[in-house]
């Protein structure tokens, strides 16, 4: 059969999937339309974009192939399809207006620091939009924060209320611009404007806010900033008085703050900066990022106290780079809120729940449509790990292996995150928080109901943990006419590792944590998994230890010490000669004896987090702690690097390999006992575990035939740990997996708690 001429004239439909609206995609189009001759229309449509190209078939297969290699910087495309159509006799190529739809499956953007042409602009004096705080074009700015529905287009944006000048206008509709069809496009005269208010809600009259903030700042005041998904909390990060004002006023204790800095230059007087690190700082996602501290700086010692790294980012916001310009080494710039609440986006709402805490407030008139905090990123062992993963990243999807239904996994209590499901995308939402109050329940909801209009997802299946009492659980069990899957804590950590790194074999998981609900009752944490995505067995774990007072036992590691110690020695526990006890009250010593004993509300835990947290109390490192993790993570930051020796350790099989707990303690207690320092002994703990595993990891495989581990759960935050037991496992001949794409701590878990169910539809 002869080829048609190169030359004939042919249309095609062209359907293009991805993030592809609100970035210049259809300009892009219609740039490279011209640029290879050809007519035709594009459009925007619920489901991504739709070409109608005419022209000769060489041309047209050149165009498609720009589409795939020379998107916009924002723009993802991740499906084209294309389809003979007959042609309309185009004579030039059209940009059409938005086409609403059904379905509703278009990738939408995440929200993008300011780009170098915008961040040009705003310093130029001669530019009209000189100094103006909320400049953007197509390449960078707000989009989820802003975004109320799809197609993305302004009148379903926050910037509605604001009639753009004829000169916005011109831009906005010309194809050639770089803010054609940028929805928040807008200037001094035109849009939103920033203003300055005291504490108690009056107005500062002043022509020049943001220069009146910067005089604050230096005055060492506290000023409740509104950014790009909510408020945050600033202060000179070298003034100390300022920052044990900022903790004292915000109820928090001694949790990092993150710090902001102009530039690199500024990181670099007070952090180590690795190339990776740089890479990710300077990323448009504009991530904070766990930096090794400087053992000199300048910054205040109440900023990351018992910590040896800051956590720093760059700016994000036109208004970010305009206070920084002014000769800060850095701001803290914490979340806007009371310790434990969602992020306040609403003016009146921040006033009000911010007031006890900021000096003053420098606000602007253009909504939140939903709250957004930063993203938390470090690098550990070759790759970049989500502490959180939020502003910046989401809603971009993981993609998955295989098409799945629509499901809305709910995640856990802590660290929430929700996940709704489509074809081949896992949405995952913003970090929400923990569920433990009514706010961050209510944000929980109003994410869910957002998320499901934006992305067009009416679930037909709602997963979520066994936990009876997790407020996720509550939600799901209430929700009605869907059908519902629970799903074992520490089955979805591993899950969620296995769909991100696309594997569907069976693989042996290490999942470690601090809680997680067992399928026995008890408190999982340090288990050793056989496990696909649709069933689990429980390989190893280690012993249960009584864990008295429940979630005090989490907040007073103390608890946990008296237990191991107790388990280990029997009554004779209290003749060690251990700094722990001159810090307890004998009082108390007798009440959480007495629940162990008596097994009063005395919940039995193999949970590898409070194993941490008993020796971290056993050392004399800490008694009682102010934030999640915080005893574990101040004996990661002890130990030493050159230390290889281990304590013994032993494992028993039952039903399961159990590790025995006692060994290790009679270890640290004789170490502590010789006044051996709590860093080597903290060092000794980190190799024990690396050892220990690893060899338990050969035994399970030699059992199972299983070559595939799997690294998830919150304790593989700890850097030495992870990347010990990877170098250790990999020694062995292991392929190994960790996370790179959600976080292994909860904030991941709802991903995992979807492919669970996706799963189980097919078993």
């Amino acid at each position: 059969m002869d080829s048609p001429p190169a030359n004939k004239t042919e249309a095609k439909k062209v359907d293009v999937r991805g993030i592809v609206q609100g970035v210049g995609f259809r300009p892009f189009v219609y740039q490279i339309a011209g640029l290879h001759g050809l007519s035709g229309d594009v459009a925007n449509n619920s489901a991504g974009v739709i070409i109608h190209i005419e022209g000769n078939i060489k041309s047209i297969n050149a165009f498609i192939q720009d589409l795939k290699t020379k998107c916009p910087p924002l723009a993802r495309v991740t499906k084209i399809s294309q389809t003979a159509i007959p042609l309309q006799g185009f004579k030039q190529f059209i940009i059409r207006k938005s086409k609403a739809g059904k379905s509703k499956s278009t990738l939408i953007s995440p929200d993008m620091s300011i780009c170098s042409d915008c961040l040009a602009e705003l310093l130029d004096p001669n530019d009209r939009r000189y100094r103006y705080p909320f400049i953007n074009c197509t390449n960078c700015g707000p989009r989820y924060t802003i975004i109320e529905d799809i197609p993305y287009d302004r009148p379903s944006t926050s910037m509605k209320h604001f009639i753009m000048c004829p000169l916005c206008q011109a831009e906005y509709d010309n194809p050639a611009d770089r803010r054609f069809h940028a929805q928040p496009n807008a200037c001094p005269v035109c849009g939103p404007h920033v203003m300055l208010y005291t504490a108690s809600g009056s107005h500062v009259s002043t022509k020049r806010p943001v220069a009146s903030t910067i005089r604050l700042l230096k005055k060492g005041m506290i000023v409740a900033i509104k950014g790009l998904g909510g408020f945050h909390l600033a202060a000179d990060a070298e003034n100390d008085d300022a920052i044990t004002r900022l903790r004292t006023r915000k109820h928090r204790e001694e949790k990092p703050f993150a710090v902001m800095s102009y530039d690199m230059d500024r990181i670099r007087r007070y952090a180590c900066v690795e190339p990776e690190e740089e890479a990710l700082l300077k990323s448009p996602q504009r991530p904070i990022v766990i930096l090794k501290k400087r053992k000199s700086n300048l910054l205040s010692k109440e900023i990351s106290p018992g910590n040896r790294y800051f956590g720093a980012m760059l700016p994000y916001t036109p208004l970010h780079y305009l206070i920084l310009t002014q000769g800060f080494t850095a701001l803290v710039m914490t979340s806007g809120n009371i310790s434990e609440e969602p992020i306040a986006i609403d003016n009146e709402d921040a006033f009000e729940r911010l007031s006890s805490i900021a000096d003053y407030f420098l606000v602007h008139n253009r909504d939140i449509n939903l709250r957004t905090d930063d993203s938390i990123i470090k690098k550990t062992y070759g790759t970049s790990m989500f502490l959180r993963r939020s502003r910046g990243y989401v809603p971009r999807p993981v993609f998955l292996k295989k098409k799945v239904p629509g499901i809305l996994a709910c995640g856990a209590e802590l660290k929430n995150t929700i996940c709704l499901t489509r074809e081949n995308n896992a949405f995952l939402s913003q970090h929400i928080g923990n569920l433990e109050n009514l706010a961050t329940y209510e944000f929980f909801k109003l994410t869910i109901n957002h998320m499901k209009q934006i992305l067009g997802i009416d679930p037909v299946i709602i997963s979520y943990d066994l936990h009876p009492n997790y407020l996720s659980t509550r939600y799901a069990e209430e929700q009605q006419d869907t059908e519902k899957i629970q799903v074992q804590h520490h089955h979805a950590h591993i899950v969620s590792c296995m769909a991100e790194n696309k594997l569907d074999m069976p693989v042996i998981g290490l999942s470690f944590d601090g809680t997680g609900y067992g399928t026995d009752g008890n408190i999982w944490g340090g288990e050793i998994l056989i496990a696909d995505a649709s069933r689990f067995t429980r390989s190893a774990h280690l012993s249960y230890i009584p864990m008295p007072g429940s979630s005090a036992a989490i907040k007073e590691p103390w608890r946990m010490a008296v237990s191991y110690l107790y388990n280990t020695y029997g009554d004779r526990f209290r003749d060690l000669e251990l700094p722990l006890f001159k810090k307890i009250d004998e009082k108390n010593l007798e009440i959480v004896i007495n629940m162990i004993g008596k097994e009063i509300n005395s919940p039995h835990t193999s949970s590898l987090g409070r194993f941490f947290d008993g020796i971290a109390a056993i050392i004399g490192i800490r008694n009682s702690v102010f934030f999640e993790g915080q005893a574990a993570m101040e004996l990661e930051m002890l130990a030493e690097g050159k230390i290889k020796e281990t304590y013994d350790y032993e494992w028993v099989s039952r039903d399961c390999h159990q590790v025995l707990i006692q060994p290790i303690i009679y270890g640290v207690v004789k170490d502590m006992e010789k006044g051996i320092h709590p860093s080597v002994i903290s060092t000794k703990f980190h190799m024990t575990l690396i050892r220990l595993f690893s060899e338990l990891c050969a035994v399970i495989r030699k059992e199972n035939k299983v070559n595939q581990v799997v690294l998830s759960g919150g304790v593989f935050q700890n850097s030495i740990l992870l990347t010990g037991l990877i170098q250790a496992l990999e020694k062995k001949d292991f392929q190994v997996f960790t996370h790179s794409r959600v976080p292994p701590n909860d904030g991941g878990i709802c991903l995992g708690q979807a492919m669970v169910a996706a799963a189980k539809l097919e078993t």
